[in-house]
């Protein structure tokens, strides 16, 4: 059984680009870790337009000048553009250079050039090479060998479930593609092995899957091709990003206002003392939670984002921080402890029931301020639970009900009871 490091080290310096045989070495390196399902979704598959790409890797890329080779394109999995058409010929160094991609945040880095990825469809040649290396170019006509090799591909999805006493899902979700890099997608597939890994031995009410896919497109064809039914006992997620440098962490909420994680994750991190940032809906990064958001989904992300390594070769398994990781570990295993602790309210029906009909004696009377009648505050925030509960679109804990609404939570315990014994909600 390998720690986070050493998953992150093993894995980091594979071509996992989505249907590379790095991607695939990688599957069966993190198989042998823990028992994924492996779903597998064949490039004949096209869904919402997006188009599976061929498997590819590169066998060959050199430039040379007067027979000397001055850059190797297989040196580094980023030092090629990912899917690179191939390519030989001569080439001045004005049209070679149109065909060189650099970082301009550092001399000394490769960026990581992956458009092709979402665009199979329309495709270039070219290298990805630190601007030092471009600098020194010298004038003259230079040899190019781009050969790669190309096949049909696969998305291959991987998921790994712990079972609890409902039906209902929270996901944790992490990206295994982004070749040659560590911290972008890596320390989060690392961290979310690492909880699933302690989570074993506990009973749960939830049931936790660990979703690992290609960027984007794994996570779009692996919901775009879950059956409905399936896809609504999915509650809620939390997107594992990032994670294992020393930058501060960073809870980035849901689109939607009420979500259970978002109060267990942010008292999980107050309680353990962890010093972190939040901000509301893609103020901090865009990567696959907004899939999940518009198939109706919440999802929360933990990151460490930005960092100045981002999308470059130093994006090494240099830099990652143990104690980064286990900070990580730590908060989202302190998130499911919150989560399991407090009931869930699950709604039994539908629109507004009259509640203060006899047989349902629920209605908190406000009083009437013209004849005089000032409710307590207790009350006033009674009445506010009493009109929240038809709104509810999902189950939700009583936990971030009540902070929510502003009462403790053996209060709203109290008064949801009565709704259960009326047949209107159910409490898990």
């Amino acid at each position: 059984m390998k720690t986070m490091i050493e998953l992150i080290r093993e894995l980091t310096p594979l071509n996992r680009a989505v249907c590379a045989q790095g991607y695939d070495k990688a599957v069966e390196v993190l198989c042998k870790e823990v028992p994924f399902q492996v779903k597998s979704i064949p490039h004949t598959v096209e869904h919402n337009g997006w188009i599976i790409p061929p498997a590819w890797d590169v066998e060959e890329a050199e430039i040379s000048l007067n027979q000397e080779i001055v850059y190797d394109g297989t040196h580094h999995p980023l030092a090629v553009m990912s899917l690179s058409s191939n390519f030989t010929g001569e080439v001045e160094l004005d049209e070679l250079k149109k065909h060189i991609h650099f970082d301009h945040r550092d001399a000394d880095s490769i960026p990581f050039h992956y458009r092709q990825q979402f665009r199979s469809w329309e495709r270039d040649w070219g290298f990805c090479m630190p601007k030092r290396a471009v600098d020194a170019l010298t004038p003259g006509r230079y040899s190019v060998r781009i050969r790669t090799r190309e096949e049909p591909g696969s998305v291959r999805i991987l998921e790994y479930r712990h079972g609890g006493s409902t039906d209902h899902v929270i996901v944790l979700g992490a990206n295994l593609d982004h070749a040659g890099v560590a911290n972008d997608g890596l320390s989060g597939v690392a961290v979310g092995i690492e909880v699933m890994r302690r989570l074993a031995e506990r009973k749960t009410k939830f049931t936790y899957a660990l979703v690992l896919a290609p960027g984007i497109l794994g996570t779009e064809l692996y919901l775009g091709s879950m059956p409905a039914r399936e896809r609504a006992r999915i509650l809620e997620g939390l997107f594992l990003e990032m994670l294992g440098t020393g930058n501060t962490l960073a809870v980035q909420e849901s689109r939607h206002s009420m979500v259970s994680l978002s109060y267990a994750l942010h008292t999980s991190l107050q309680k353990q003392g962890f010093d972190y940032r939040r901000g509301s809906f893609e103020e901090i990064i865009i990567n696959d939670e907004y899939l999940y958001e518009n198939y109706g989904i919440p999802m929360l992300s933990l990151s460490r984002f930005p960092y100045a390594e981002y999308h470059s070769s130093r994006d090494s398994a240099a830099i990652m921080r143990q104690p980064a990781l286990e900070e990580a570990v730590k908060a989202v295993l302190g998130m499911i402890t919150q989560l399991e602790s407090s009931p869930i309210l699950v709604k039994q029906f539908t629109g507004n029931m009259c509640l203060s009909n006899p047989q349902y004696d629920l209605y908190v009377d406000y009083g009437q301020i013209a004849f005089g009648q000032s409710p307590t505050e207790t009350t006033k925030r009674l009445r506010a639970l009493m009109d929240f509960i038809p709104s509810l679109e999902r189950p939700i804990s009583v936990a971030a009900v009540a902070h929510r609404i502003g009462l403790d939570e053996p209060t709203v315990m109290q008064y949801v009871v009565r709704w259960q014994e009326k047949g209107l909600i159910t409490l898990l």
